[in-house]
């Protein structure tokens, strides 16, 4: 797959400053992730390239990008008003730097989140549907659902690929938020994966490539909801 990898630079905030940002194009593309990464990684991250690759063989650009608190190297997630400006600010050059392509947006773990609480308070601009890669439920083996409380705002269309063994999103307390939900939301399960898709690979049923499924399923749902 031929495909195109420019570095950029963008303002997160006025306070922050600009931070780094990877555009992942590849040859026929037509639609555009906005791809924000977890607490633990950044945009850089071997799994994160790793899920940019996968898409762009679905032709799907990626604009993925570091939030503030990556960026400049400090510990500690940036705030949710800093962090969801930022999902604001990338989807908004995202969308500047590839009119043509549907717009799509979300992230793996706080990412996601932060992408999903950005458009359950206000929409994000041209945004079609959100793709969340291990959304987190809670603190890690302390279930609770009220992270997704804000969910039932959401309005588009709301893809979840979580693992089956992910320490941070039990699935007994995960199943029935997406039955409330109804068609707006879609859950793909990944057979053994946990938070951040490591697979048991005696007991995995499937073959294929943890990545290569998540890219597969993201096009299949694109397809099925006429995104």
């Amino acid at each position: 797959m031929s495909k195109e990898s420019v570095d950029l630079k963008f303002t997160a905030t006025p306070e922050k400053g600009e931070v780094s940002a990877i555009l992942l194009r590849p040859k026929g593309a037509t639609h555009l992730l906005v791809l924000g990464h977890g607490a633990g990684a950044d945009m850089r991250h071997a799994s994160m390239q790793s899920i940019a690759e996968a898409l762009a063989e679905r032709q799907i650009t990626t604009f993925r990008y570091n939030f503030p608190f990556k960026e400049n190297g400090r510990g500690g997630v940036d705030s949710p008003k800093v962090a969801m400006a930022t999902v604001r600010a990338a989807v908004a050059e995202a969308r500047r730097l590839e009119p043509k392509l549907t717009l799509l947006a979300g992230g793996h773990s706080f990412g996601g989140r932060m992408t999903t609480t950005a458009q359950s308070q206000e929409p994000l601009g041209g945004v079609k549907g959100l793709i969340l890669f291990s959304f987190p439920l809670h603190a890690p083996n302390r279930p609770d659902d009220s992270r997704a409380a804000h969910l039932s705002a959401i309005k588009i269309p709301m893809l979840f690929l979580s693992g089956t063994r992910d320490a941070l999103n039990d699935l007994a307390l995960f199943r029935p938020v997406i039955e409330r939900l109804g068609t707006r939301a879609t859950l793909h399960l990944l057979d053994t994966a946990d938070h951040s898709y490591k697979v048991l690979k005696r007991t995995r049923t499937s073959s294929e490539d943890i990545f290569d499924e998540m890219a597969r399923s993201a096009n299949e749902w694109i397809e099925t909801n006429n995104i």
